[in-house]
Formats: C-alpha cells, sequence, structure tokens
C-alpha cells in the first residue's frame, strides 16, 4: 500500500468514514473536510496518525499533511469513496448536530476573521501561479544583474513568461471574488478588466485623465463584489425569460459606471493610506518594527489569515515596486526552521524526529505550515521561542531595507525575487532567525518532559 493511500484511510478511519464526509478540498498543505457529523470525528487518534502533521478544527476539518503530499493524499481519498473535491452532497442533518455546525460558525464569526478568510479564500487557488511566475521573474532579474543584456531573446521571454500574471492579476482576481461571494466568476472579471483597461487613460472626467490601475487589487476586488451585489438585485425583479439578457447587462452597466466614478478612486485611497502606512511604520519604527512584525505573523499563520495580506503585498508591488513587508514576515518561517531544528537535536523521541525530518525541507523552502502545526504549536513552549528568533530576523531585515519584488515564496525561495542586489543580505537575515530560534529553543523551548510525552 502506498504511504499516501495509507495516509488517505487513517484520515478517513478518523473522522468516521467516507459516508461521513460532505465535501472535500485542499490547500498547499491542508485537506479540509466539511463532515456530515463532527461528533464523529476522533481528533486525538487523527492527531496520532502517521503522516498527520496538524490538526485545526474550523468551519472545515482541516489535517495538516504538507505540500505535494495534499495533492496525492486527497486524490486518494477521491478513490476511496469516490466523492470528488469541491463535490457537495445534501443531507439531512439532526438537531444536534446542526446545532454544533451553528455554534462553531457564530465561534469563527467575527468580521475581521471572516473578511480576512474571504480574502485568503480569492487569493489561495493563485499561489501557485504567483510563486512560479515569481521564480521565473527573479532568474531573468539575476540574469540582468548579471550583465546580460535585456535585449537577449530568453530574458525578454522570461520576463513574458513570468509578467504575465502579474500585468493581468486583476482579471483573476476579479473571477475568484465574484465565485467566492456566490455571483457570476466572469462578471467580476469584468469588474476587474474594466480597473485595469489602458482606454480608461483616454478619458476624462472631472477635469482629469482617469488614471488605468487606481484602486490596485483593492478596487478589483471591492468592484467583482459589486458586481455579485447588483446581479442578485436585478435577478430579484427580472422574468426569468429575459433574465440571461437583462440581468448582466444592467449589472455590468452599474457597476462599471460605479467602479469608474466612485471604487477606483476611493480605493486609491485605500491603497495610498496602506502603502505610505507601511513605509511610515517601518521608516519610523525601523528595526523594532520589524521585530513585532515578524514576532506576531505566526499567530497570524496559525489560523490559516495569513493569505488575507497578499493585496497588501501586491499593492506595495504595484505602488512602488516592492514589498518590504514580505522578508520580513518571512522571518517567523525562519524561526519555526531554527527552533525545530533544536528540538531535534535534543529530542529522542522517535516520532517527533521523523515529524521534524518530513517538515524541515520544505520550512526551508518557506512553507511552514507542516513544521506549525506538527511540532511547535503542539508543544507550546517552542512556539514562542519560535517567533523570538523570528522577531531577531524581522528586526535584521528591516534594519537592511531588504524588499521583495514578487510574493507567493517565502524562506530560501524568496532569494531570487530579492530586490537591489540585496540577495546576501536577506540570506544572512536567514541564517541570523536560524540560529535564534535554534538557541531560544534550545536553552529555553524543550523540556524532557515535552520529548517524553510527544
Amino acid at each position: 500500500m502506498k504511504k499516501e493511500e495509507k495516509l488517505a484511510r487513517g484520515i478517513l478511519d478518523h473522522i468516521g468514514g467516507g459516508d461521513n464526509i460532505r465535501s472535500f478540498t485542499h490547500c498547499m498543505t491542508r485537506v479540509r473536510l466539511d463532515l456530515k457529523d463532527e461528533s464523529l470525528a476522533d481528533i486525538t487518534g487523527l492527531k496520532n496518525t502517521d503522516g498527520v502533521m496538524g490538526v485545526i478544527e474550523d468551519d472545515t476539518l482541516q489535517v495538516v499533511v504538507g505540500p505535494g503530499t495534499v495533492n496525492k493524499v486527497s486524490a486518494e481519498i477521491t478513490r476511496i469513496t469516490g466523492k470528488r473535491m469541491g463535490e457537495t452532497l445534501d443531507v439531512d442533518e439532526g438537531d444536534a448536530v446542526s446545532a454544533k455546525k451553528a455554534e462553531l460558525k457564530k465561534k469563527n464569526n467575527t468580521p475581521v476573521k471572516n473578511l480576512l478568510r474571504r480574502i485568503g479564500n480569492i487569493f489561495i487557488p493563485l499561489i501557485p501561479g504567483l510563486v512560479a511566475s515569481g521564480i521565473i521573474n527573479g532568474i531573468a532579474g539575476f540574469a540582468k544583474n548579471a550583465g546580460y543584456s535585456e535585449e537577449l531573446a530568453w530574458i525578454q521571454i522570461f520576463s513574458v513568461l513570468g509578467g504575465s500574471i502579474f500585468a493581468y492579476l486583476a482579471v483573476l482576481v476579479g473571477w475568484n471574488t465574484a465565485k467566492e461571494f456566490g455571483g457570476t466568476p466572469v462578471l467580476g472579471a469584468i469588474a476587474a478588466i474594466i480597473t485595469i483597461n489602458p482606454g480608461l487613460a483616454d478619458i476624462v472626467l472631472f477635469g482629469e485623465n482617469l488614471l488605468p490601475g487606481r484602486g490596485g487589487l483593492f478596487g478589483a476586488i471591492f468592484a467583482a463584489w459589486l458586481m455579485v451585489v447588483f446581479e442578485r438585485l436585478y435577478r430579484k425583479f427580472i422574468p426569468s425569460a429575459v433574465d440571461i439578457i437583462f440581468t448582466p447587462l444592467l449589472t455590468v452597466l452599474t457597476v462599471g459606471l460605479l467602479t469608474i466614478v466612485a471604487v477606483m478612486p476611493a480605493a486609491g485611497v485605500l491603497a495610498d493610506f496602506i502603502t505610505k502606512g507601511i513605509h511610515s511604520i517601518l521608516s519610523v519604527g525601523g528595526p523594532f518594527a520589524g521585530a513585532v512584525l515578524a514576532g506576531f505573523f505566526l499567530p497570524l499563520v496559525m489560523v490559516g489569515l495569513h493569505h488575507g495580506l497578499t493585496p497588501i503585498h501586491m499593492e506595495l508591488i504595484n505602488s512602488v515596486g516592492y514589498t518590504s513587508l514580505l522578508p520580513i514576515l518571512a522571518m517567523a518561517g525562519a524561526g519555526q526552521v531554527g527552533a525545530s531544528i533544536a528540538i531535534f537535536v535534543k529530542a529522542r523521541n522517535k516520532r517527533l524526529r521523523n515529524v521534524i525530518k518530513g517538515g524541515l525541507p520544505v520550512g526551508f523552502l518557506g512553507i511552514g505550515e507542516p513544521l506549525l502545526y506538527g511540532v511547535t504549536l503542539p508543544l507550546g513552549r517552542p512556539f514562542i521561542t519560535a517567533c523570538m528568533g523570528a522577531a531577531v530576523g524581522g528586526a535584521f531585515q528591516a534594519m537592511m531595507h531588504t524588499a521583495a519584488g514578487s510574493v507567493g515564496v517565502s524562506g530560501l525561495s524568496l532569494i531570487p525575487v530579492i530586490v537591489d542586489n540585496k540577495y546576501l543580505l536577506y540570506f544572512f537575515g536567514l541564517l541570523i532567525t536560524y540560529t535564534a530560534g535554534f538557541i531560544f529553543t534550545y536553552l529555553f523551548g524543550f523540556t524532557k518532559e515535552m520529548d517524553e510525552n510527544f
């Protein structure tokens, strides 16, 4: 039996079997399961299943198995149960099950958490493309910095391959936004296209030429959301016989005009406020601000809300060409790597050492969830010492003013997209963070009792 099949069957055994799955999907590291009856899930047994690095109980049950593995395990679940990813099965739930779901939903139904979760759902499907494109851009950047001419065909081709998604990212964001809020995806894409259409520059409104891209991804997201709102509004009173004609027509006309006149200017003000605010914080706070940002980033990762920051990174890149925030926040994962190495050195528990061996390679590449949910968070104190190590690295990155020209990657993978030839400075910051996380954890974060009770 393949290890992925064994892991899939182990997961199914501890969630009440395949018949207890209403729907499931996955992200980069987690299998996300919507169960018919959560009371049938054996969370303790699930956490102790070989290959499971962590379990998060949220609106869905999230099982962390690591990048690469998650795709194969999800495919095995489909093969074993016959249920396709994203397929939702209707079920008549009992009162007790419905009450438990409602209680869990209420617990997680805070405005900020909902907003960040929504934004995360918009950007998570885009991450593979952002990672690939960012690295391709980085390769082209390396070549240019090494003295190769920008007119070389292969550099031009790499620039096109790497830059295409960033040039038209708003369209994908608009599509996903409408899809996330239950609207027609193509209308969301149209809303986003309007915000970046070059033809806007030829239009004079209120005595000024319009600016394509004004408001960045914030404008695209809000315009796409308005498409959903007005589509639902018009559909309430337009007869079904002519719905296909008049609902999209009126929606695009209404939202298109609102986008040009109100959404883009308002989103532009918001984007300017956020980008200038972040630069001011880093300029005034310097290393202290970097330490605070990096040190407190892991709790955001812990609840899966860190993807909500993606539009901020992208707006920084759109406005000034780089994001100073990403290298600082990347130190959170590096602190975990250092902490996990310290635990590996001190631990004698075979299962704990195996979890660390499985999580370290991807941890070095910037995917920290396996170490977070499999090692530092379950042990408790190492989570804190990892944050302390991250704070040291964040302070260094802020002091050195390192910045990234792309998003979607972290850790060592971020090196190719570091701007202004500060590759070595960023790498040195990683080494400092690994070391700090190691020292804090080795001296204060891991005890013999933790080793014995893991």
